[in-house]
């Protein structure tokens, strides 16, 4: 056979053993048969006796290319988490950047300052890949919230609730498939800051639209339940989880607030509760930020409170105040623990505002930080517009029967709005706690 011929004899051969593969497999023998020019040379060289030979080799090649794929999925695992990382060392860069310019006193705004100063220090907002995988950690709560359910539904079978079943599982795929999509975009580099915040909006409407269809199915299961029987949850530290009291609060002389709390969090339990009005985004805060220790905010005006609550236990907490001399209280689990005074004295609580719990407010309803957000449970939350007495409060911690509600805030699920995967669960209080 002329050189040339055999020459395309041998690379045709070694074409039939490969395959339509193109990459490196490693080291590969090529057998070389003579062949009469219009016969079938792959079906020649197996008749030559390498039939065995070649099994075994397209064997080893398979085995190749299953450990690579292997290798593939472990790098790609390895770039996604250094690309969560690198998202982090990026976030600290830019705080670092801008540590010369924190205010004193903890961050908070000073007297005089431009009203447009974010008024509690925030740190950078969550990096878009953490954000994203806080939404994912919210699908699967639902996801759960939705097992359950199924199973009610199995005893209370009806064509309308497995559709809507079906409906709503239906939308948290589809919620799954766009976080993931997402998380492939940042891996890759693709998309601007301004495309992660419009995506990240678009899944946080519509994670509040599932959640509120899931509530409307629970619902079933609660029509039973006192509307003052229940309790907030707040399981993960966002920027998008929240409730609003639907009513405002008057103008105040005075006031006493009372509430269950439940929280293990740390450092600091965040917000659980914050009143903004126009001009003043800290009307009335509570809060307990990184490591300093619980604070009232009036107007701006701090006092530190004497609260211990992230323990993971239910704990009850009233703070009274008067306008006049400034002078307040604090009581945890009935008992009084520290007073004051000086506290924004003279100074009227404003009307007109927005009243909203588990956040703190930049602005008036919004700006809210993750940083600063409440983790864990709330119930029992209620305002008076006046000082409550010691043995008032005592009743209130200890579920008396001669126990007030509020006659400015009274706690009832008609009056909270709930946004971002917080949920309302069953709550009886002296029953359930600790």
């Amino acid at each position: 056979m002329p050189a040339g011929r055999a020459a395309r004899t041998c690379a045709l051969l070694a074409l039939c053993v490969l395959g339509s593969g193109a990459q490196d497999f490693g080291p590969t023998r090529f057998i070389c048969t003579s062949v009469p020019v219009d016969a079938d040379m792959c079906a020649a060289s197996v008749a030559a006796g390498g039939a065995e030979e070649l099994r075994s080799n397209v064997l080893q090649l398979r085995e190749t290319v299953l450990q690579q794929k292997e290798t593939i999925l472990s790098q790609k695992e390895t770039i996604r988490e250094l690309t969560t990382k690198l998202g982090r060392c990026e976030s600290q860069s830019t705080l670092d950047a801008s540590a010369g310019e924190a205010r004193t006193g903890g961050g908070r705004k000073q007297p005089g300052s431009g009203k447009n100063t974010n008024t509690m220090g925030d740190l950078s907002r969550t990096p878009a890949a953490e954000t994203l995988s806080q939404l994912g950690q919210t699908l699967q709560s639902l996801k759960t919230r939705l097992e359950n359910l199924e199973q009610y539904s199995r005893l209370n079978s009806s064509s309308q609730t497995n559709s809507l079943k079906d409906l709503l599982q239906s939308k948290i795929d589809d919620l799954e498939r766009q976080v993931l999509s997402r998380v492939n975009t940042l891996e890759e580099g693709k998309g601007g800051s301004k495309n992660d915040t419009e995506e990240r909006v678009k899944i946080e409407n519509a994670l509040t639209s599932l959640h509120q269809r899931i509530s409307e199915l629970e619902k079933g299961q609660k029509d039973s339940r006192p509307g003052d029987k229940f309790q907030l949850t707040f399981p993960l530290r966002t920027n998008y989880m929240y409730a609003k009291v639907k009513k405002s609060l008057p103008e105040m002389y005075a006031f006493t607030v009372c509430m269950w709390l439940k929280s293990s969090a740390a450092p600091g339990v965040g917000t659980p509760f914050s009143y903004a009005v126009p001009g003043q985004a800290n009307e009335l805060v509570l809060i307990e930020w990184g490591n300093n220790p619980m604070e009232i905010l009036i107007n701006d005006k701090v006092a530190k409170l004497p609260f211990v609550i992230n323990d993971g236990k239910w704990h009850h907490i009233c703070i009274t105040w008067t306008t006049r001399d400034g002078v307040w209280e604090a009581y945890q689990d009935g008992t009084q623990g520290g007073n004051g005074e000086n506290l924004a004295p003279y100074h009227p609580i404003k009307p007109q505002g927005v009243l909203v719990l588990g956040q703190e407010q930049d602005t008036l309803g919004g700006g809210f930080d993750a940083t600063q957000a409440f983790v864990g449970e709330l119930a029992h939350f209620n305002i008076w517009d006046r000082k409550l007495t010691p043995g008032e409060v005592y009743n209130l911690a200890t579920c008396s029967t001669k126990a007030l509600s509020g006659n400015v805030i009274a706690w009832a699920e008609s009056h909270i709005e709930i946004y971002g995967g917080a949920t309302k669960w069953t709550f009886e209080a002296c029953r359930q706690i600790n």
